[in-house]
């Protein structure tokens, strides 16, 4: 890229509280790149024991771009990066979007880099949520449902132009897959490939789409799957959306697992585990004289299951027990985003959390015990509020 690309960029980015959409800083004879950024300031208000208390800011930065190289191929790359100014353990930077690929016209795209899973196409019809959720997304027994490194992407929006109702798209990772739960690889950082797909349809528009995907890794001792399926309605200022979920884990051998309550050690044997989980979400945006406010409405719930569960630790205890079922998530959501106008917004957002104490959920989401008598945080409400200003 030419050099006085900077010399643009930079006042660009400067002037960016004047924005009302991304910064174009260059668009000419077919190359174009445009920034884009987010602040937003938030709190969760909640037990000081529970994870994710606290100061929930962060700043975002992205920058994406394309270049046309023939008439029907076009060159593409984003990046996207994060920085969390939060007091909590996770307040941490992370490079969100890097990757690069080329856009083939009806014959579809493939990319390279860190990107989303392909199973984060359809656990976002859930993921819209104030200030929570994406539970199911950025859950870590789940097979290519969160951003991944390393993924080679191939996605088709419009059926090679027979139809733009239907989108289908294949991935391949490279010791990429985001679920790492009981995996030998985590621990001795072996590379472990994952593979999956997705289809969409958009029916008849209708505002209506139906949407499935399935993502699977494995090696000698185990194999990790994951289906999911969801359907979102979006028109006449209503959004409904709903997913639901299944991941399988068949291990063959003793498998190293870290309790994060008691601190301690444990070993899973002959495990045959599952995690089903689903979300509904309502929404209804109303236009006022000055900006739009959109009511929210959601359920939430994940449940862990076992047939043959040996030697684990729930909540605390070296838990000796041939089958059971535990929620990991539940809870129910209401709250609200006022769009004061395209570049500002307020959030507010309540979470019933229904989780037990016994709950294994409630193990995990606790970040420090209160008493030696495990009345755990973890299943205390939360209360999330923000602002976020975006260009």
């Amino acid at each position: 890229m030419k050099r006085n690309l900077l010399a643009i960029a930079i006042p660009a980015l400067l002037v960016a509280a004047g924005a009302n959409a991304s910064i174009e800083v260059w668009n000419k004879d077919g190359n174009k790149v445009d920034f884009y950024g987010r602040v937003k300031a938030a709190n969760n208000i909640t037990d000081r024991g529970q994870k994710g208390e606290g100061d929930d800011t962060s700043a975002r930065l992205g920058m994406s771009g394309q270049t046309q190289i023939t008439d029907s191929v076009t060159g593409y790359g984003r990046w996207e990066y994060e920085a969390k100014a939060g007091k909590s353990k996770d307040g941490s930077s992370e490079v969100r979007y890097a990757f690069a690929g080329l856009n083939f016209g009806d014959a579809g795209s493939f990319d390279y880099g860190r990107n989303d899973g392909v199973l984060k196409a359809i656990t976002a019809y859930t993921d819209v949520l104030p200030q929570f959720g994406g539970d199911a997304a950025n859950n870590d027994w789940n097979v290519l449902s969160a951003r991944t490194k390393a993924v080679a992407t191939y996605r088709n929006n419009n059926f090679f132009g027979l139809t733009d109702d239907i989108s289908f798209a294949l991935q391949y990772a490279d010791n990429g897959d985001n679920s790492n739960d009981f995996k030998e690889d985590a621990i001795r950082g072996e590379s472990r490939e994952a593979y999956g797909a997705n289809v969409q349809w958009n029916i008849f528009d209708s505002g209506l789409t139906a949407g499935a995907g399935y993502a699977q890794t494995s090696n000698s001792d185990n194999r990790q799957s994951t289906w999911a399926g969801g359907l979102k309605y979006d028109n006449y200022n209503l959004y409904l959306g709903a997913n639901y979920f299944q991941s399988k884990l068949k291990n063959s051998l003793a498998t190293y697992y870290h309790d994060p309550v008691s601190n301690k050690d444990f070993y899973l044997r002959n495990t045959d585990l599952k995690v089903r989980g689903f979300e509904l979400v309502a929404q209804y945006g109303i236009d006022l004289e000055v900006g739009r406010l959109t009511p929210s409405l959601a359920y939430v719930q994940h449940k862990l299951k076992s047939s043959d569960y040996d030697n684990f630790s729930k909540y605390g205890y070296l838990w000796k027990y041939r089958g059971f079922s535990s929620p990991e998530v539940k809870y129910v959501s209401v709250g609200a985003t006022y769009d004061l106008n395209k570049n500002f917004s307020a959030i507010v957002e309540y979470k019933f959390n229904l989780l037990d104490r016994k709950d294994i959920g409630a193990a995990h989401n606790t970040e420090h015990q209160r008493d030696r008598h495990m009345n755990k945080p973890g299943t205390k409400d939360v209360l999330g509020v923000g602002l976020i200003y975006q260009f």
